[in-house]
């Protein structure tokens, strides 16, 4: 890794946050799994079992590629921040001459149609997050039989030739409802802030939350919707629950630092919030701890989209790359762990979280100056 902030090295100190990778195409011979070291944040790479030999290799040629990114949220500063990542480890690899973007609110039908402008563009991978788990099935498999492989970014998609890159999401919503669960001590109401209706991220963050809920028969869940991972959204929705309703925590799918703005707003006294590593609710859970709002962050990095760059221009180049990459979320409450993931002005709503261990080669400051090659 390329240190650039000693905040997120100091994390990874702290936290040994693990990068498992899943081999979706074969038995678990083959599997492999990353694990950050606790000192340093140093990584080893572990075949398991036997026969299932790592090698990391590094481009031989002086081939280029062009690389294409279809993204349907525009305005959401986690899915700029990802785009930003893909940019940034497009230039940081040295060998894609162009990124092409298709970015804007869209639906199915126009993320189908996006996808089909890059295939007819020619660019040589496609970066994805997808709007629908199974409806881009056929538009993949259009792009890989004419040789340009797909990688799905933070959602799966069900499409079989398809490499799937993401966080994972059914952790995410376990770990976080599990820890608030714990806070107020197997007992009281919460309020369930989802992502967006449909979304598969969403559905696998409401796969974990279940799992969790299952085992706290006394959590009353007294408010359930979906912000579709639009800040207002969420503001106005949070406003709603702490001015009509009585609730001893709220459980956000990473829309949290608009959330804490309206206890003030509403003049109601906090509760446990459970929110993403967004650099915002990082500094709130640090700068209010003393006026009695505690919290947990739970990681689902942006960055991901910087490794799902790293495992197209891997597929590019020849290398074996595993058809399935998944991240495994960290819980960060104390506040010596909060101190060190906290960037003083950063965009809000942007991750401090964004050197990926070992996949990207990018340093923080390029994700942060969001260029790609020729820009």
């Amino acid at each position: 890794m390329k240190t650039g902030k000693a905040s997120w090295v100091r994390w990874l100190a702290v936290l040994a946050v693990f990068a498992m990778v899943v081999a979706a195409c074969g038995d678990d011979d083959d599997a492999t799994t990353t694990t950050a070291a606790a000192s340093g944040g140093e990584t080893t790479t572990t075949a398991a079992a036997s026969g299932g030999e790592t090698t990391t290799t590094e481009a031989m040629s002086d081939e280029t590629f062009t690389l294409g990114v279809s993204n349907t949220l525009v305005g959401n500063a986690w899915r700029e921040q990802m785009i930003c990542a893909i940019k940034a480890e497009a230039l940081a690899r040295g060998n894609v001459d162009k990124v092409v973007l298709q970015n804007r609110n869209t639906d199915v039908a126009g993320q189908i149609a996006d996808i089909q402008t890059l295939i007819s563009q020619g660019v040589d991978a496609i970066i994805i997050n997808p709007a629908d788990r199974s409806a881009l099935d056929d538009v993949i498999e259009e792009a890989a039989a004419q040789g340009i492989p797909v990688i799905s970014v933070d959602q799966a998609v069900t499409a079989p030739s398809a490499y799937f890159v993401a966080n994972n999401q059914v952790e995410y919503g376990e770990v976080g409802a599990r820890w608030l669960f714990e806070a107020l001590g197997g007992e009281g109401k919460v309020a369930y802030m989802r992502g967006a209706d449909g979304a598969s991220a969403d559905t696998d963050r409401d796969t974990g939350w279940d799992a969790a809920l299952a085992d706290y028969p006394n959590i009353e869940v007294v408010y359930e919707n979906w912000t579709g991972w639009d800040p207002s959204v969420g503001a106005q929705q949070a406003l709603e629950i702490l001015t009509t309703m009585e609730v001893d925590g709220i459980w956000t799918s990473g829309i949290d630092y608009t959330v804490v703005e309206q206890f003030a707003v509403a003049g109601v006294d906090y509760v446990p919030v459970v929110g993403a590593d967004n650099n915002e609710f990082v500094g709130q859970l640090i700068a209010l701890q003393g006026d009695g709002l505690s919290g947990a962050a739970v990681s689902n990095p942006p960055s991901i989209g910087g490794v799902g760059a790293a495992i197209a221009l891997n597929v590019l180049e020849g290398q074996n790359v595993d058809q399935q990459t998944l991240l495994t979320p960290a819980v960060i409450v104390e506040q010596a762990d909060l101190e060190a993931v906290f960037v003083p002005g950063l965009t809000a709503g942007w991750s401090s979280y964004m050197e990926i261990e070992p996949y990207v080669s990018y340093t923080a400051d390029q994700v942060v100056a969001c260029l790609g090659p020729g820009e």
